[in-house]
């Protein structure tokens, strides 16, 4: 196969070193990604381009079925963080 036929059209990233979270135990930057994408949105709109960074921070640290569970109780009402501004 040729190089082009090869290449992906996905750019992987990781997420950069965040100080808040120095261990390597990522589950609370994950959790604070979360409820900061979901806060900047609510604040700034869908629009607002510097929220992305949140959505991949979190897409990047935190496993899908997180994410689901997280999206699940947004939606009933439970999650158990304010996403409010």
């Amino acid at each position: 196969m040729s190089e082009a036929a090869d290449s992906s059209k996905y750019v992987l990233e990781t997420v950069g070193f965040d100080a808040r979270f120095p261990n390597t135990n990522q589950t609370r930057n994950c959790f604070q990604n979360y409820t900061d994408y979901f806060k900047c949105i609510a604040a700034k709109g869908e629009d607002f381009a510097p929220c992305t960074q949140f959505k991949k921070a979190y897409n990047s640290l935190c496993p899908n079925e997180w994410i689901s569970r997280f999206d699940e109780q947004r939606e009933n009402g439970t999650f158990p963080a304010s996403l409010e501004p």
